[in-house]
């Protein structure tokens, strides 16, 4: 079988980015810059030769696909399986809150444990593996020898990442995950292969007040 080639993008920026309050699954759309990284990624990716663009169906990633979608003429599919994980009774908060309120769980949430669920409804690290490698398997399986776009969160693409590097879901992350950057993999049956990670040129030009109406 021939491979999938797979462009993964981060959504664009929110208020509660920069404020570093956990979003999760609740559905926060982009800030101004966030809507300005989309139409950067759009544009960037707008000569790519794409067969199929699938989105997490919250708004900050959706808002990103719409604007891929409108450079690439493809449209955008909301697939559930690529929302950011859950974070149960974390969703809202600031680390520095969660810190102060539930030091236990902040102290396993730091050490990256795999089977901690945040209370509340929360996933895992496994759980979160779990569900990112089935739903891009699912997806990238039905396109060999083509390329698609997903367009998901950081938790999704952290996953990722593991997965194409053979590395654990509690190991010390070393890699960046930047709003709005562009990351290519391979799938076959055989699993995933990282080609690149973290392109960020598209978002080289900050002179995002030039043209506040594009």
């Amino acid at each position: 079988m021939q491979a999938t080639r797979i462009i993964a993008v981060r959504h664009g920026e929110t208020s509660w980015n920069v404020e570093a309050r956990i979003q999760g699954q609740l559905d926060i759309g982009l800030n101004e810059n966030g809507k300005w990284q989309a139409q950067r990624v759009g544009e960037a990716l707008s000569s790519e030769e794409v067969c199929a663009l699938y989105t997490s169906d919250l708004a900050r990633a959706h808002q990103t696909a719409l604007s891929i979608a409108q450079a690439t003429g493809v449209q955008a599919v909301p697939e559930q399986g690529l929302r950011e994980r859950s974070f149960g009774l974390f969703e809202g908060k600031t680390f520095d809150e969660i810190q102060e309120t539930w030091p236990d769980h902040a102290h396993n949430w730091r050490k990256r444990m795999p089977e901690w669920q945040p209370p509340q409804g929360g996933e895992s690290l496994l759980q979160l593996r779990e569900r990112v490698t089935r739903t891009l398997q699912e997806l990238a399986a039905r396109h060999p020898g083509e390329q698609i776009v997903v367009v998901a969160h950081g938790g999704v693409l952290d996953a990722l990442y593991r997965v194409a590097t053979g590395q654990e879901v509690n190991s010390p992350r070393t890699w960046e995950l930047p709003n709005a950057a562009i990351n290519r993999l391979l799938w076959t049956p055989e699993g995933f292969t990282l080609v690149g990670w973290s392109d960020t040129q598209h978002l080289a030009d900050d002179s995002i007040d030039e043209n506040p109406n594009v």
